[in-house]
């Protein structure tokens, strides 16, 4: 950072940092971003921990998941980088913990993660400002984003792909849109 004297009106001086760089990015991330997406993140990290993330649903894969629910919160809540921080935290964490091959592999577990939050937040700012269609726009993304990558990845071919979309993907839908709605005007009603 440089310094530059500025004159205003000849007797009074100030000096003011100057960014030396001028394609430095202004990317800020605030103390308030970074301890709201490790609280969500670490919800997320408690429902895959306790296992009371998980609906079981009879599949191959034996449950849906609710552990994105925090993202979608962070994105709504408090923005596309707190949505998008608390989405990479989910992904670490079923990186991590990968039971699956599919999961053990960082581009599907992390990668679609980071913008459940991001999708959730646009979506509820350009639509009205629905969490109902927060909620299901941050759902698919997860969804889609872990299965499409899943399916060009080589690890599941079309059909198993869809047909796990739509068993998993309805119960996750309908059980975000309750979630995600309550919760959200809960918070809204204590002044969040």
């Amino acid at each position: 950072m440089l310094f530059r004297l500025v004159s205003e009106d000849g007797t009074r001086t100030e000096v003011k940092k100057v960014n030396s760089n001028p394609t430095a990015s202004s990317f800020k991330l605030t103390t308030r971003q970074m301890a709201i997406s490790g609280m969500l993140g670490a919800i997320a990290i408690i429902l895959g921990a306790t296992r009371l993330g998980f609906i079981p649903v009879p599949t191959p894969a034996g449950h849906a998941t609710i552990m994105h629910i925090p993202a979608i919160l962070g994105g709504i809540l408090e923005g596309p980088v707190v949505g998008a921080l608390t989405g990479l935290i989910f992904g670490l964490y079923s990186f991590l913990n990968a039971t699956n091959p599919i999961f053990a592999d960082p581009l599907i577990a992390i990668f679609p993660r980071i913008f459940i939050g991001v999708t959730a937040y646009y979506s509820y700012k350009y639509l009205r400002e629905s969490t109902v269609v927060a909620a299901i726009v941050g759902t698919l993304t997860n969804t889609i984003g872990v299965l499409g990558l899943a399916t060009l990845r080589g690890y599941l071919p079309v059909k198993a792909s869809t047909t796990i979309a739509l068993v998993h993907g309805t119960p996750e839908v309908v059980v975000a849109i309750l979630l995600v709605t309550i919760l959200v005007k809960a918070l809204k009603k204590l002044g969040y």
